[in-house]
C-alpha cells in the first residue's frame, strides 16, 4: 500500500532575502494569480549549486521531484550537502510548503530534523515528551504507557526533570529520537541528526529503526552521509543532486551513482607513452562500472593495462599507503603463483571485500621480471574510501596495518 507519494515537488527561494521579496513582486503575484494566470516567477530561477556565482534572483532548491514509499519500507535520501534533502524531509514533514506539487500521505508522521527539534528549551525532559507526544496527536495516558520506555531507551534518566536547554546536543538527540521512534508514527522521518549521538546509540537507533519497519509495518525515511547506515538500513535510496533526482532504485545502486558523481579527482593513472610497463590503472565495481569512490567491504576490479614486448611473465603489485605514507597492504600477483607474458595485455586485481576504513589513500605499482625491477612507480594515484558494511551487520574494520591481509586474486 502506497502511503506517501510526492507529486513534482518544486521549492524555490529569493536569494538574500527572507520571505517572498519585495513588495512589487508580491503584488505582481497577486495581479497574476486573480487573472487565473501562472506565477510570472516560477519561469526564471536557477537550479541549486552553491558553488557557481549568482545569476538569477531566485533559486530552485529542488524541482521536480516524484516518488512513492510504500508501507514498510525504509527509503533512503541521500546526496552531498545542499542537494535538497533536507529542504524535500521538511516538506514531507509540513514544516514548509511546497512552491509546486502535493504531498499525498495517510496516517501520522513524526520528525526528526535538527537537533532539538519540537523541544521548549525551557521545560524539562519530561515535559517536553508529553509536548511532543500532544503535537503527534497522542493522549496522555498514550503517552503515559510508553513514557519509561522513551526514557529507558535515551539514557537520560538522570537528567529527565532537567530543563532541556542544559542538555548536551547528544543528550538532545536521543531523547528527541526515543520519543518520535516510540509514540508509533506511521511514517518516521529522520534527517542528518543521529551524526551527533554516540556510536552506540547510532548503531541503537538504526536497531530501532529496523524493527520499527520490519516489525511493525512502519514507514522510514532516511537522510544520512554515512553510506554503511543506508547501506544496512535502506531497501531503496534516492539521490539528489542540486535539487534533481538524478538517481532512484536499489540501495546500493544508488550508493554508488552517489559517490561517484562529479568526482573532481580521478583516482586512475595513465600513461600511453610507455614502451614497457604499466600503461593505464582503472578502478571498477563488481557489475564493472568504473567508479572514483569505492566502499568498505565492496567488492573492487583494478583492471591494469600493461605494455611487455619482449613477452617476459612479468608480476604485477599494486600496494596502499595511508596519508601518512605508512604502507597497509599490497596485493602481489606472484604472490599466488600469477604472471603475465602477453606483449600488451589487461591484468584484473579482483579486492572481494575492501579492508580498509574510509578515508583518502595513495597507491603504487610495481613491475618485476623474476628478482628484477622492471617498475616502480610512486603515488601514481589517490583512492577515496567512503564508510560501508564490511561484516553485513553495521560494524566497521579498524583502519589497515602493514601486511593487512585481504582476500584478493589477479586474473
Amino acid at each position: 500500500m502506497t502511503i506517501l507519494k510526492a507529486e513534482n515537488i518544486s521549492k524555490q527561494y529569493r536569494l538574500g532575502l527572507v520571505g517572498t521579496g519585495t513588495l512589487s513582486h508580491d503584488l505582481n503575484r497577486f495581479w497574476h494569480r486573480i487573472r487565473g494566470k501562472e506565477d510570472p516567477y516560477l519561469r526564471v530561477g536557477a537550479l541549486n549549486d552553491r558553488s557557481s556565482k549568482v545569476k538569477e534572483e531566485y533559486v530552485w532548491a529542488l524541482r521536480d521531484i516524484n516518488f512513492e514509499v510504500q508501507q514498510g519500507e525504509v527509503l533512503g535520501i541521500i546526496g552531498k550537502n545542499g542537494a535538497g534533502k533536507s529542504t524535500l524531509l521538511k516538506i514531507l514533514s509540513r514544516v514548509t510548503s511546497p512552491t509546486t506539487g502535493v504531498i499525498k500521505t495517510k496516517g501520522r508522521i513524526a520528525s526528526l530534523l535538527e537537533v532539538g527539534t519540537g523541544f521548549h528549551p525551557e521545560l524539562t525532559g519530561r515535559e517536553n515528551v508529553f509536548l511532543n507526544g500532544a503535537i503527534l496527536g497522542m493522549t496522555r495516558a498514550e503517552i503515559n504507557a510508553k513514557f519509561d520506555e522513551i526514557v529507558d531507551f535515551s539514557g537520560c534518566q538522570m537528567y529527565i526533570d532537567t530543563p532541556v536547554k542544559r542538555y548536551s546536543s547528544g543528550m538532545k538527540v536521543r531523547l528527541a529520537f526515543a520519543v518520535a521512534a516510540h509514540l508509533e508514527p506511521d511514517i518516521l522521518v529522520i534527517d542528518e541528526v543521529l551524526a551527533v549521538g554516540d556510536a552506540e546509540f547510532q548503531k541503537k537507533a538504526i536497531g530501532k529503526m529496523q524493527d520499527i519497519s520490519s516489525g511493525d509495518g512502519r514507514t522510514v525515511l532516511f537522510v544520512s552521509h554515512n553510506m554503511a547506515a543506508v547501506q544496512s538500513l535502506c531497501t531503496r535510496a534516492i539521490v539528489l543532486d542540486n535539487g534533481i533526482s538524478v538517481f532512484e532504485g536499489d540501495t546500493q545502486e544508488a550508493i554508488d551513482y552517489y559517490l561517484n558523481i562529479k568526482r573532481d579527482k580521478d583516482l586512475n593513472f595513465y600513461n600511453s607513452n610507455k614502451d614497457i610497463g604499466i600503461i593505464k590503472i582503472e578502478f571498477f565495481n563488481n557489475q564493472d562500472l568504473p567508479v572514483q569512490t569505492v566502499m568498505v567491504g565492496q567488492e573492487v576490479r583494478i583492471k591494469v593495462n600493461y605494455k611487455n614486448p619482449n613477452k617476459r611473465p612479468l608480476s604485477i603489485s599494486l600496494a596502499f599507503y595511508d596519508i601518512y605514507d605508512r604502507f597497509l597492504f599490497a596485493c602481489r600477483s606472484d604472490v599466488i603463483d600469477k604472471r603475465f607474458d602477453e606483449a600488451e595485455g589487461e591484468a584484473t586485481l579482483i579486492i572481494e571485500k575492501w579492508p580498509v576504513s574510509n578515508g583518502v589513500y595513495t597507491y603504487n605499482t610495481s613491475v618485476h621480471d623474476q628478482m628484477t625491477v622492471v617498475e616502480n612507480l610512486k603515488n601514481v594515484g589517490q583512492l577515496t574510501v567512503d564508510l560501508g558494511d564490511f561484516y553485513g551487520f553495521g560494524k566497521l574494520p579498524a583502519s589497515g596495518h602493514k601486511g593487512f591481509y585481504t582476500n584478493y586474486k589477479w586474473i
